[in-house]
């Protein structure tokens, strides 16, 4: 059996009511992503992966099933900072600066912003944006506004981060760079991360487990090498079959991950 810790959905359903029909975005979900693990979530989209992470973290309300963040509530986790989300840049309030971004967090679960300004600095410069403290979203290119999404996501120290998509709009050279990080970040302060995303060669590179969802379900949920060498399901198959190959300068960026290279 699981353990509590981490983020775990048993026997987890979720419809919507829309256009005079109902619409099951989840049928009977069961994920477990394990502590100090790197858990990437894969299919198209409406496949349901979103959905489920936002049931997760307490977004959207279960019709049926169970849903713990190391064994409490996800309301009760969100509260009390236990979880780090990094949606996409358009989850940004557009009327406040860099650093109003990244406070936040530490509003939400109701510490003192000005107690704690070093900490929102730190990861200002964590993600390099030394120097855009006071600079509007507007005024950012799209990768600079994911890498505020993903310095608010780690201001309350977090140990579970969540990312949607967090490097969509990022070009290569960027994504590399907050790749490795998350890498870094992973590794010095043993942090567990569910990365939603659409991205397979970037899933290879980073990811200890993959789940992959089809229609509201998940169909498989296996290591990372098992997933790409050797995958259970056609449709898995047909996902892997379908990433793009990509150029040698591309590889050789997303190399850096392991080889600890500076870009």
């Amino acid at each position: 059996m699981p353990t509590p810790d981490g983020i775990s959905l048993s026997g987890v359903y979720k419809t919507f009511e829309g256009r005079g029909k109902t619409v099951e975005a989840l049928h009977d979900v069961t994920l477990h992503c394990p502590p100090a693990s790197f858990t990437a979530v894969i299919g198209p989209s409406g496949c349901g992966k979103s959905t489920a992470l936002r049931v997760a973290l307490g977004l959207e309300t279960a019709d049926a099933g169970e849903v713990l963040i190391n064994g409490e509530a996800p309301i009760k986790a969100a509260k009390s900072g236990k979880t780090g989300i990094a949606f996409q840049d358009s989850a940004l309030l557009p009327w406040r600066s860099v650093r109003r971004n990244v406070e936040v967090p530490l509003e939400v679960i109701g510490l003192n912003r000005k107690a704690h300004a070093t900490r929102v600095q730190a990861m200002i410069d964590l993600v390099g944006l030394n120097g855009f403290e006071n600079s509007l979203p507007s005024e950012l290119s799209g990768g600079m506004r994911q890498r505020v999404a993903i310095a608010r996501a780690l201001a309350c120290q977090s140990r579970l981060v969540v990312l949607d998509e967090p490097t969509s709009a990022l070009d290569v050279l960027v994504q590399a760079r907050v790749l490795r990080l998350l890498n870094e970040l992973r590794q010095k302060k043993g942090l567990s991360y569910v990365f939603i995303t659409h991205d397979l060669s970037v899933v290879r590179n980073v990811a200890d487990r993959v789940a992959v969802f089809k229609e509201g379900q998940l169909i498989e949920c296996e290591k990372t090498p098992d997933i790409f060498e050797a995958p259970q399901q056609d449709y898995t198959r047909q996902l892997i079959g379908a990433v793009p190959v990509v150029a040698d300068e591309e590889i050789q960026l997303r190399n850096t991950l392991t080889q600890g290279e500076k870009i």
